[in-house]
């Protein structure tokens, strides 16, 4: 019987195994700098997914690997979350192909010093003054909330070919029956997310 390397041979050529943790977390941070808004997945209570464009606050430190997201608690991605913690956050970088997948649960908190921490003058855009004395859309705003992702796993792909040698390698791989990897596919595992976690408190 063939192994799953055989039957799965793009795989097998593009995975990278032997970068550090940090080193993982750097190229992730690339991704996600230069993607600047990712999707965030959730699932309502009849078991239907719901995805919606979010840009993440940070990272702020090179060992972060959690995703921090401002938003409004009268929104129905809270309602989802409460459901069901499991989440999905995803990146894609059109220009260049490289992706970023996030497998974890949502934490929502309104601790004033987290939301502080992570507001920005822009973020009032998104929520908007009432003008009832108290939704003023700031950061004392009662519909105000953190949520955070910790991941139990991260993948990402990043892209190591130009847009015209990728183009003449999956062409040449078509013809050939060849495998095309224009690029390095990184697994960040729990145990190491742990570790990295662990780093980012000392």
């Amino acid at each position: 019987m063939s192994t799953a390397k055989e039957l799965d041979p793009y795989t097998a050529k593009a995975e990278n195994t032997h970068l550090t943790p940090q080193e993982k977390v750097d190229g992730l941070h690339k991704i996600v700098k230069d993607v600047k808004t990712g999707m965030l997945t959730t699932r309502d209570a009849d078991g239907h997914m719901h995805t919606r464009a979010m840009a993440p606050a940070g990272p702020f430190s090179p060992t972060q690997v959690s995703l921090i997201f401002i938003a409004n608690k009268a929104s129905h991605k809270f309602e989802d979350i409460e459901n069901d913690m499991h989440v999905n956050v995803s990146f894609y970088n059109e220009s260049n192909t490289s992706w970023a997948s996030y497998c974890g649960t949502a934490r929502v908190s309104q601790d004033k010093a987290l939301i502080e921490k992570h507001w920005s003058k822009m973020t009032s855009a998104w929520f908007g003054d009432l003008k009832d004395g108290v939704h003023k859309g700031d950061h004392n705003d009662p519909r105000v909330a953190v949520i955070e992702v910790v991941p139990d796993s991260v993948r990402y792909f990043k892209s190591t070919e130009s847009t015209i040698a990728k183009a003449a390698d999956i062409a040449t791989s078509a013809l050939t029956g060849k495998v095309a990897a224009p690029g390095e596919l990184v697994t960040i595992t729990n145990d190491e997310i742990q570790l990295i976690q662990g780093m980012d408190k000392k």
